[in-house]
């Protein structure tokens, strides 16, 4: 048995798998989420601490039937015995787990995990087919069986696993799709690694990596926030220079054209229009193939998209909301394609310009968003309260308004938010006082809004007490109660 490496958060998850594996009937889970965020080390942590045996099979990327069966037979002679004939196809392979399952413990169950599916399923193989036969055939009458598939390319688990129209459909008892760390998450799972930082330097280090587990691994002991990412993204070794294109090719055929979506979607801070977007994007066709690899970019996690509220031109929208792609294209790219030598770049430097200033400030907006039920506890309002945002583009002489994060609330009253990214308590001064002002009457006239409209301002550093914040009468959220 391998050492068991303590799981940090997952609670929701860990829930399915503990009621999936006590359950008294077979189970078929599937599971789902962008490469690099450990769903793999979840599922063989919790399961080696479990009484079962357990059949481990990852797919091979770009590998031919042959070699996957090859790795399918050793893995069942790892747990059962040597000398199992190699098959020819996908039947006889579950034909003989079928018989070595038969064969063995009657009251051992047995947890089949078949990792990195869509690998396995190579084209022609059919392996969904045959995987389809054993589970309804043999597998789904048989209690001790639990069979978990699980894969980082979300479209494709999706549309051939969880929604699949052939004898698969309607078979998955339990599903989930495995997100990045929330800051909480991430400050644990440092801490567990013995990388003690404050709040401050975990948010940075949040900023950079989107919580995903596998680049958190690669931070150092006694070094800070600014230190691990100059070592990460700005030296040709570091995870985060080098894993743009591979990330984008492990989860796509065509992976250029999804990152032509990427670049194009980076450049609009508060999203753009889907019909603008599969204009601008010089590889991606317009038509339905185009919107399919939207939402596939949806499933993975790397974008978000949402109604406009608001705004003049009405439609779906789209934003980007991993933050290691914003990243990537805002910091680390142009410095490769310069000719600045990355050995005379300080990330302690650079995060000192106006640039990252303001880049930091929209990136913890987006932060902010991931933890709304954080700052919806903060404020003490209820669950129902639907978080927004608002956008009005003022015509003429009429001044828009933007409103980052709104919370309509059941009790007749909406919370207007306006989050703030700064190193010291933010100072409400007389000019942005007017701006606060104009926000809240332009959203009250340009809604007809009759509810009551309170002001919350959510930052990094707390907010300088003076005559307009006691006039605003603002609730404050402080970054700490983000890691709640």
């Amino acid at each position: 048995m391998r050492s068991i490496q303590k799981i940090i958060g997952r609670k929701k998850e860990l829930s399915i798998l503990k009621e999936a594996f006590k359950s008294p009937r077979a189970e078929f889970l599937a599971i789902y989420g962008r490469r690099r965020v450990g769903k793999t080390f979840l599922v063989k942590n919790f399961f080696d601490s479990q009484p079962c045996l357990f059949v481990y099979v990852s797919g091979m990327k770009n590998s031919p039937l042959k070699q996957q069966l090859k790795n399918f037979t050793k893995v069942l002679e790892s747990v059962w015995f040597q000398g199992i004939a190699v098959p020819s196809n996908w039947l006889e392979a579950f034909e003989t787990l079928t018989h070595l399952i038969e064969n063995s413990d009657k009251k051992q169950k047995i947890v089949v995990f078949l990792d990195e599916l869509p690998w396995l399923a190579t084209p022609k193989s059919k392996m969904l087919e045959a995987l389809d036969y054993y589970w309804n055939r043999y597998w789904s009458n048989n209690s001790k069986i639990k069979l978990i598939v699980c894969g980082s390319a979300a479209s494709w688990m999706i549309k051939n696993i969880i929604y699949n129209k052939g004898g698969l459909y309607n078979r998955i008892t339990r599903q989930f799709r495995l997100e990045p760390f929330s800051l909480k998450e991430t400050k644990d799972f440092l801490s567990s690694n013995r990388v003690q930082l404050n709040y401050r330097h975990v948010l940075e280090i949040y900023m950079v990596t989107g919580g995903v587990p596998y680049y958190l691994t690669h931070l150092r002991q006694k070094l800070s926030a600014a230190q691990n990412i100059d070592a990460m993204a700005f030296q040709p070794q570091g995870i985060l220079y080098q894993d743009f294109e591979i990330l984008f090719a492990s989860l796509f055929d065509d992976e250029h054209q999804y990152t032509d979506i990427i670049r194009v979607v980076a450049e609009h801070r508060y999203g753009i229009m889907q019909e603008e977007l599969l204009k601008q994007c010089k590889h991606v066709t317009s038509g339905g193939r185009g919107i399919e690899k939207l939402k596939n970019l949806e499933a993975a996690g790397f974008l978000t998209s949402f109604l406009s509220d608001g705004r003049r031109k009405k439609g779906i929208y789209y934003r980007l909301i991993d933050e290691y792609s914003a990243f990537y294209l805002k910091w680390i790219e142009p410095l490769k394609k310069s000719s600045q030598k990355f050995s005379k770049i300080s990330w302690s430097r650079l995060r000192e310009s106006p640039s990252w200033k303001s880049w930091s400030g929209y990136c913890f907006e987006t932060i902010c968003f991931k933890h709304v039920d954080q700052i919806r506890n903060a404020l003490n309002l209820d669950e129902t309260a639907i978080a927004k945002t608002w956008k009005h583009k003022g015509k003429g002489l009429e001044q828009g308004a933007q409103i980052d994060l709104l919370f309509d609330r059941s009790d007749d009253s909406i919370t207007i938010c306006e989050i703030k990214y700064t190193d010291k308590p933010f100072a409400i001064d007389k000019p942005y006082f007017s701006i606060l002002k104009n926000k809240i009457e332009s959203y009250k006239i340009q809604t007809q809004t009759l509810k009551q409209i309170f002001l919350a301002m959510i930052t990094t550093s707390g907010i300088k007490k003076n005559i307009y914040s006691e006039e605003l009468e603002t609730q404050v959220v402080k970054l700490n109660q983000l890691f709640k």
